[in-house]
């Protein structure tokens, strides 16, 4: 059963957690989430619809259903990862299932922008890197500790270096992709300027 969910926030250097697989190649946003739950009016039902028509059809066998997969919170996949729309509501829906950092061979280059915007790291390895965490991962439960300040992910058997952009991960070691709280930690300045705009103090009694 999953946990309430609780946004990432603020700095994020260290990522633990289990691993789940994805095989497959070019898995698009629709697959990641269908366009008949578009209809929501805010996110916090996505995460039990993720995948929802490939689970279906893999009748309980998907990734996603398996009981060994539950509360894994690292996504290994292949390359494209995340092509096709550019709706936000996939990643939004892999956070609320549990994902929060997804290491690939590649991403669509909006979906990556879309993770990174709500605090999941997208990290690459070569193809043969990402092949041998998948069949590893087959036989056996597989945690990973990420490491952002120097870009390593280990395990007790594995030990990989990782690519991310680097603006990104500046981004997160700094915590600047987390708009919100930036702009709640800098409420002086923003007051500030909101005195300073002479159309924001408008009044009418002076005219």
């Amino acid at each position: 059963m999953k946990l309430e969910f609780i946004p990432p926030n603020g700095k994020i250097s260290q990522i633990s957690g289990k691993c789940i697989s994805l095989i497959g190649n070019d898995i698009d946003t629709d697959r990641i989430i269908p366009a008949r739950f578009l209809k929501c009016v805010d996110f916090d039902a996505l995460g039990k619809s993720v995948f929802a028509d490939d689970r279906k059809t893999l009748k309980g066998s998907h990734p996603f259903d398996l009981k060994e997969n539950q509360d894994s919170s690292i996504l290994i996949v292949n390359s494209n990862f995340g092509c096709g729309s550019s709706r936000e509501h996939a990643p939004q829906a892999l956070i609320r299932w549990g994902i929060r950092a997804i290491i690939g061979e590649s991403f669509a280059e909006i979906f990556y922008s879309n993770c990174i915007a709500i605090g999941i790291p997208c990290f690459t390895l070569p193809k043969k890197s990402i092949q041998e965490i998948q069949k590893y991962n087959e036989n056996k439960c597989l945690s990973l500790e990420i490491d952002l300040g120097n870009s390593i992910a280990k395990s007790k058997d594995l030990n990989f270096n990782l690519e991310i952009k680097e603006s990104s991960r500046k981004m997160f070691l700094s915590g600047e992709w987390d708009a919100t709280s930036t702009l709640l930690e800098n409420e002086n300045l923003i007051e500030k300027k909101f005195s300073d705009l002479p159309y924001l103090g408008f009044n009418a009694e002076s005219f």
